[in-house]
């Protein structure tokens, strides 16, 4: 395995213009010539690595100049070879994107100094080849695609998916083998998902395609948050390979703050909470330049900037303020963001589209509407603002939800002093590795031991049993009865005697190119009675949680779910309370660090409580936490009521797991409210876990409903579960097999079945020139999934279930805790209480959380908080 270090110095400004070529010198005088420094921290770390020619990962503030630090160097090096060897029509740099907006927005970055250069050579008489840049991508017309295939351009900017279609286009790959460096930008948002696997495994195809002695090209990895710096390392660089990180994550100074806009969140009505947020939002718009704001839902920009239109017409109009999210069309985006570069926007609203590094110098203000859910995305999102080295990072965070508060103080704080949340980086994908077995298939015959070779060298598949590998080789060699009876045809022809596989068919270089890629299709369902009444429709990915019997909200009505045929939902009306909240496939996941984190924080406030009265304890949290007073005196209520309520042993706590019970007789029901505040992640593969044990331990049907606090478990109330009892027999090596039954014939295994089978080719989304839509596919899918089933170690089925259990469950956190139970180290309290604690409203409230509901759900906790305070009020008084 490479080795990874970290780069320790930096190198002066004239040690890093000693290095650089003439003109490139000189165009870096003239542009930076006025500056304190010439170069930033970065550049002056990252440029003497690359020019050495060692692989390079940079983490550094947004606007500390990391795009600059990745090419100066590369830039430097294609003078040097314009003017001496020249340059072919081939490619030097690749330059990798996970949007196709970053790509046009480094285009600008690279024709300045690629212009400056050039004019600098021209003023000295010297004869050089221009250098061309240029972008590919699924929105390049077919002529200037033919034009690149011509006369390629030297560096080249592509999204993941062009790089896998390049490799096995016979009229572009050989431009191909010139590349010298690879820069992957934004490489946090490639590495925790299957885009990333995929690129990888690009990535040692590429180097086999060189070839080169010298051991390929130079890679080079941009990210302003990220963590574990190891691991992204070892991922951008592959498995066998050196690589030093370049760490400037914190050359910057940050100003944040908490904001609640009211003193109680749950007294004051949703009136005069709405109003008090938009006015701070308009007031702080005011007082700045231009101002970003993030919420965590498409909807909720919509909404956020409605409301700023028609509440301070004077101040916004069509003119200076803009709304940017994915559901947008590319021209409306593009707008937003040209607009947002050069300042003429007061106010702009996003969700998540505007997070990755689009440079937006104008930017003096960042707004966040709720919790981002980890200190990486906060950190992403305030870096908007002060684009620039030596400016401030000002941002604010404004919480309407009681949950939240604890959550934002603890995740500034955190922010501030350097963590950020780990990412986890999916292993051994089966369905990615479909894909370029296919794709090496296509270049003729290949040896299984050299094809299995490439594919380890990927940090993804570094553990990769060869019969994983054969797997994927018996599963599209069609060895497998019953597979053309399905319209399931072989893809590759396999010798079992050379070891040796090659293409099969004439249509499977087509059937690559319009198949091609991880990011799966989506649709909406239309949701139906029994009796054929449409009541509207409903986001596939909501289904993930929908089980039979489960109640959700639409159109201002509540619903349970009956059964899915294909791409329709059918229903019966019902006056039930919602076990679904509306939010459930928007929301953000709590990242399980900074849950940790939380907890950490909860158990030193029952220190602190013990220590302080109420206004020292205040006063405590001002001083230490980047909090308003409004969020510091509800953060210090939340505990006191909790403490009084339950006592202190029913705040849960990183050694201690805390069990609410309680008897709900008016709807018949007993209800557990589990509180571990590891995140939604952790407590959906969590809560089926518990789900499943309490069905076997007293034989009946269990209800659950998730959030990032915790979960609720609910059963027929005359049944009663020990939930310290069944979670100490548990043991971490059973989690796997106890999911695996658990998430049997759910509709989560279905989609993920389905989208994993296209991406395998077991279901064609493109074929003869017809296109074939996801609810179509879903069709096929549901058709097919008993037959997967049935087939032993099937690859398209087991990698369906291992993205459930280990991406989407984080089973590995899941056994973490687990073990810490059986250890001892974790210890489950359960206690009875008659209604809810302060601490578990949110999880008692689950499913309130609609727009239509929202005067139910805050009499629902003025309800829970008066019972709280009648009781400890009862204590006292006894």
């Amino acid at each position: 395995m490479g080795s990874v270090t970290t780069a320790a110095t930096e190198a002066g400004d004239g040690a890093v213009l000693a290095l650089l070529d003439e003109n490139v010198r000189e165009w870096c005088i003239r542009k930076f010539g006025g500056r304190d420094a010439l170069f930033t921290p970065p550049q002056r770390m990252a440029v003497p690595l690359i020019h050495e020619g060692k692989n390079v990962l940079i983490c550094s503030p947004t606007g500390s100049g990391k795009t600059l630090s990745s090419f100066l160097a590369i830039i430097d090096g294609l003078c040097v070879l314009s003017r001496t060897e020249g340059l072919a029509d081939s490619v030097y740099c690749l330059y990798v994107s996970p949007l196709k907006s970053l790509a046009n927005d480094i285009q600008k970055n690279l024709a300045e100094p690629l212009a400056g250069v050039r004019e600098i050579m021209e003023e000295r008489g010297i004869a050089a080849t221009p250098i061309r840049h240029a972008i590919r991508h699924g929105d390049v017309s077919r002529a200037d695609k033919a034009k690149m295939s011509r006369k390629a351009p030297h560096i080249l900017n592509v999204t993941p998916e062009t790089l896998a279609i390049l490799l096995n286009s016979p009229r572009f790959r050989e431009k191909l083998k010139t590349v010298r460096w690879v820069v992957v930008d934004e490489i946090h948002s490639l590495a925790g998902s299957k885009r990333g696997v995929h690129l990888s495994v690009s990535l040692e195809r590429l180097e086999e395609l060189i070839g080169r002695p010298d051991g390929g090209f130079v890679r080079i990895g941009c990210s302003a948050t990220i963590e574990p710096l190891d691991e992204i390392a070892r991922f951008l660089a592959g498995a066998e390979r050196d690589v030093t990180i370049v760490d400037t994550r914190f050359a910057r100074e940050f100003d944040l703050e908490l904001v609640c806009p009211v003193p109680d969140l749950i007294e004051a009505s949703p009136e005069e909470v709405n109003a008090r947020l938009y006015a701070i939002i308009h007031e702080m718009v005011q007082e700045h330049k231009n101002t970003l704001v993030f919420t965590n839902t498409r909807n909720g920009a919509e909404r956020v900037l409605h409301n700023l239109r028609v509440r301070y017409p004077g101040y916004y109009s069509g003119e200076n303020t803009g709304c940017h999210h994915g559901s947008m069309g590319t021209e409306g985006r593009l707008t937003v963001e040209d607009k947002l570069k050069s300042g003429e926007l007061k106010v702009a609203t996003s969700s998540t589209s505007l997070e990755l590094g689009i440079d937006m110098p104008y930017i003096d203000l960042v707004l966040q509407v709720g919790s981002p859910k980890s200190v990486a995305a906060l950190l992403q999102r305030i870096g908007r603002a002060g684009h620039r080295l030596g400016e401030v990072v000002k941002g604010r965070i404004l919480v309407l939800d009681r949950d939240e508060l604890v959550e934002c103080a603890v995740m500034l704080r955190e922010g501030r002093g350097g963590f950020v949340d780990r990412i986890h980086i999916p292993e051994n994908c089966l369905d990615v590795l479909t894909q370029h077995v296919f794709g090496m298939a296509l270049d003729g015959g290949q040896n299984i031991d050299t094809a299995l070779a490439v594919v380890r060298r990927s940090h993804c598949y570094r553990t990769l049993d060869e019969e994983e590998f054969m797997s994927v080789i018996r599963y599209l060699s069609g060895d497998y009865a019953g597979f053309e009876e399905r319209k399931i045809y072989a893809k590759i022809w396999y010798d079992a005697e050379s070891r040796t596989f090659g293409k099969r068919g004439r249509n499977a270089r087509m059937i690559y190119f319009l198949n091609s890629g991880t990011i799966p299709d989506e649709f909406s369902c239309d949701v139906l009675t029994r009796d054929q009444v449409r009541v509207g429709t409903l986001d596939e990915k909501y289904l993930e949680r929908m089980n039979k019997g489960d109640v959700f909200t639409l159109g201002g009505q509540r619903y349970t779910f009956v059964y899915r045929r294909g791409g329709k939902l059918y229903v019966d009306p019902t006056r039930d309370r919602p076990t679904i909240p509306s939010w459930f496939s928007e929301k953000l996941p709590l990242s399980f660090d900074l849950g940790g984190h939380v907890l950490l924080f909860k158990e030193r406030m029952i220190g602190l409580m013990q220590e302080m009265g109420r206004e020292e304890l205040v006063d405590h949290l001002l001083a230490g936490y980047p909090i308003d007073g409004n969020s510091a005196r509800s953060i210090c209520e939340i505990f006191e009521h909790q403490a009084g309520y339950l006592g202190t042993d029913a705040i849960p706590t990183p050694e201690r797991i805390v069990v609410e019970e309680q008897a709900d007789t008016t709807n018949q029901r007993r209800l557990y409210y589990v509180m571990t505040n590891y995140g939604l992640r952790f407590n959906d593969g969590f809560s089926r876990i518990v789900a499943y044990l309490i069905s076997q331990e007293v034989t009946t049907n269990v209800s659950v409903g998730i959030s990032d606090t915790g979960f609720a478990v609910s059963i027929p109330l005359e049944k009663s579960a020990d939930l310290p009892a069944i979670l100490a027999r548990l043991r971490p090596e059973d989690c796997e097999a106890i999911l695996e039954v658990a998430i049997e014939n759910t509709q989560l295994l279905k989609r993920l079945f389905r989208i994993n089978a296209s991406r395998s080719y077991m279901i064609l989304r493109n074929y003869m020139g017809r296109r074939r839509s996801a609810r179509r596919q879903q069709v096929s899918a549901d058709m097919l999934i008993s037959f997967a089933s049935s087939l032993p170690e099937f690859a398209v089925m087991k990698e369906t279930y291992r993205e459930v259990i280990e991406d989407k469950f984080e089973v590995a956190n899941i056994k973490q805790i687990v073990a810490a139970i059986r250890d001892g180290g974790i210890e489950v309290v359960q206690t009875a209480a008659p209604s809810p604690s302060p601490m578990a409203f949110g999880i008692a409230t689950l499913g309130i959380s609609d727009a239509v509901y929202v005067k139910d759900k805050l009499s629902l906790l003025r309800e829970f908080q008066r019972r709280v305070i009648s009781s400890i009020a009862g204590e006292m008084a006894a």
